[in-house]
């Protein structure tokens, strides 16, 4: 298991260029592949797919035993995923849809312990099973990484107030849930849109936070308009866009020689 201790945060925290994996399929095979490559972090999505809390925990390992830290992103805000997550050894958690600097300080209370937050004690694999509890605790509130995903009009009218709270340690753009919160679902490059994600990316500059997107195709093209834009993390691409985009070309390719 990796420590608390690790360089993410204070990459996040100088707004230093950083790269996540996204995983939302749940075989830790997936995470070893990932790992293998020079990702700052691991990212889990179980808001959008069917990965349980034990397969998270799996991952968790997976991601940690190459170490590399491991970020789920929990399905909702309660402390009935959050909690168990944490006690996995997760590195900190990515929050969806955090509309306001209550909700998202609702978020830093269920992950740091008091007084920080209110967190509860436990012994489980983050602590160690017992052996590291010490040290786990000492390490924790400073060392673990809380992102809020900014994914609405709300979100953005509330975003300096947001930024404010110096528990958070960098936000990410979600597009598609922004731009139906703008009223042109699916429409990520509309001009609402665009607008909404430069008043996120200028309010991270100015309050020197991380800024961050997840590119459905991870090219080099498309790395620099988003670095031109002012992200400094990107989430690269993700198994599922990854496998779709396979299993599309084959099966132009398969239709392509049938024709012949």
């Amino acid at each position: 298991m990796v420590p608390v201790s690790n360089s993410l945060k204070s990459k996040l925290q100088n707004r230093e260029l950083v790269f996540g994996s996204w995983v939302s399929f749940a075989h830790p095979s997936i995470t070893e592949i990932f790992a293998a490559q020079d990702f700052d972090f691991h990212a889990i999505d179980m808001e959008h797919t069917t990965i349980s809390l034990e397969q998270a925990q799996r991952i968790i390992a997976a991601s940690q035993s190459a170490g590399v830290p491991c970020l789920p992103r929990p399905v909702s805000h309660s402390n009935d995923y959050i909690k168990p997550l944490l006690d996995s050894g997760a590195n900190g958690i990515i929050a969806p849809l955090i509309h306001d600097a209550p909700a998202s300080q609702g978020i830093i209370d269920l992950i740091k312990f008091p007084p920080q937050g209110k967190r509860s004690f436990g012994v489980n694999r983050a602590h160690g099973y017992g052996s590291t509890f010490d040290k786990y605790l000492a390490e924790w509130n400073s060392k673990s990484v809380y992102i809020a995903q900014i994914e609405s009009i709300t979100a953005v009218d509330n975003i300096d107030s947001i930024l404010a709270n110096q528990d958070l340690d960098g936000v990410m753009v979600g597009p598609y849930d922004m731009s139906g919160s703008l009223g042109v679902p699916g429409q990520t490059q509309h001009p609402k849109m665009l607008e909404a994600e430069k008043r996120v990316i200028d309010a991270c500059k100015s309050a020197g936070k991380s800024c961050g997107t997840q590119l459905a195709d991870f090219s080099q093209v498309n790395i620099d308009i988003a670095l031109a834009k002012g992200y400094t993390f990107i989430i690269a691409s993700s198994d599922l866009f990854i496998l779709n985009s396979w299993a599309e070309k084959a099966g132009e390719l398969i239709a392509k020689n049938k024709s012949k």
